[in-house]
């Protein structure tokens, strides 16, 4: 455990730029107030293979660049910074305590980014110095990896060695214990089992993550493994390359919505269409695909479908959407439910009849919607059994989750 120091006032930000595999320095994070400035550096600019970091955010230009309204820090340094899992792990390594909720601390948005994991999602990273690039990374095995969380989830003292593990894969976002290994040549997400979880969790995800590619949805490859008695789910990182070293730059819906994480529950499906339009290669299979995934998500009850929850590829001109990732079946205790982002004006019910109805705002025919979600409902009903065997789910936990989490009656009332 380390003391905190003063909070930094700048961070460096370097770069993997689109086919390297070393990264560079880009330009500096300078907080004003509340406000971090980017400025880009003229070593950067000057270089004939710069790219925009992210536009429309940072374009490549000299001087101070504010974020875009309604912002704090650019949305793109957001992504690449620790979510609620990644802060309790740099929560307990400078102040002893993981609790999220205390106020007695100065731990701000730079220090975040500075304490965090080297091998974050995306393609750049954070440091102290513009000249000397220093990753912060370690070695530990997933039992070591999963031990440090069990400990750091029950308050429970672990060593220094355990606690670096951690801290390797605190860049990782979202609320749940997880690390980051590697196997070879693939770079790997390690999602664990909780002693609070009240079902189970990684084996539902790992169900719906089948089930998807058994519909014909872009995925990310997940495994579901059992280590020290749990369940573990593998994740193959799709930012990464199998040329060792190479990354992708990625960056998530909430960015492309241009929304501060304190306004994502005004992140709208609907709002990506025109952004989808402008912006993406290959517009028009790509809001096929996000409508696919919702009627999936609705399916399969993922009513945790969030701005974060969605990305795309960034490589300096123009946008990609990436594998679907972290669909995870939600408990719920009764029929009606609604997903995290709204699918049409007015309309946010997990239910098929209403996407139906919305097909036309991604450029889909009533009838073309219709086979969509037939075609998904049939294979599902169909390869059920298949996907949870490959899920390892015992008997009761497939009887847990079928019509309730998955194809719950309530999705397909008036269709």
């Amino acid at each position: 455990m380390t003391t905190s120091n003063a909070a930094p006032k700048r961070v460096y930000v370097w770069v993997w730029l689109p086919g390297s595999t070393e990264p560079v320095p880009a330009g500096v994070i300078e907080k004003s107030g509340e406000v971090a400035y980017f400025n880009y550096g003229r070593s950067y600019l000057e270089r004939e293979n710069a790219v925009s970091i992210y536009l429309p955010e940072l374009p490549l230009q000299r001087g101070r660049i504010r974020p875009l309204q309604g912002l704090t820090i650019a949305g793109c340094f957001s992504d690449a910074g620790p979510d609620a899992w990644g802060r309790r792990v740099i929560r307990y390594r400078m102040l002893g305590t993981a609790d999220l909720d205390s106020e007695d601390d100065d731990l701000t948005e730079l220090t975040y980014l500075l304490e965090s994991g080297s091998d974050r999602i995306g393609a750049i990273d954070f440091q102290s110095s513009p000249k000397i690039y220093v990753p912060r990374t370690s070695e530990a095995t997933l039992a070591e990896m999963q031990e440090a969380a069990e400990r750091l989830e029950k308050g429970v003292p672990f060593s220094a060695e355990l606690e670096m593990a951690l801290l390797h894969g605190s860049s990782v976002g979202g609320a749940r214990p997880k690390a980051l290994l590697k196997d070879g040549v693939r770079s790997l997400i390690a999602k664990f089992s909780s002693t609070t979880d009240s079902y189970p969790v990684v084996k539902a995800e790992g169900v719906a993550m089948e089930l998807a590619r058994r519909v014909g949805l872009k995925v990310a490859h997940t495994e579901v493994i059992e280590s020290l008695g749990r369940d573990v789910l593998l994740v193959e990182r799709f930012d990464r390359t199998s040329t060792q070293g190479q990354r992708h730059s990625i960056v998530s819906a909430l960015t492309l919505l241009e929304l501060d994480e304190m306004f994502a529950r005004y992140a709208t499906y609907y709002a990506l269409v025109p952004i989808i339009q402008e912006r993406f290669s290959n517009a028009l299979p790509t809001l096929h695909e996000l409508f696919s995934r919702i009627v999936f998500n609705i399916c399969v009850g993922n009513t945790d479908d969030h701005a974060r929850n969605h990305a795309a590829f960034w490589d300096g001109t123009s946008l990609t959407l990436t594998p679907a990732f972290d669909i995870c079946p939600q408990q719920r205790s009764g029929g009606e439910a609604v997903q995290a982002m709204t699918i049409a004006p007015g309309f946010r019910y997990s239910q098929l009849a209403g996407c139906i109805k919305a097909s036309e705002i991604y450029f889909l025919s009533k009838v073309e919607a219709r086979q969509i979600i037939d075609e998904q409902l049939e294979i599902i009903r169909s390869q059920w059994t298949e996907a949870c065997d490959v899920a390892r789910l015992t008997e009761s936990e497939r009887l847990q989750l079928w019509r309730r989490q998955i194809l719950n009656p309530y999705a397909t009332e008036g269709l």
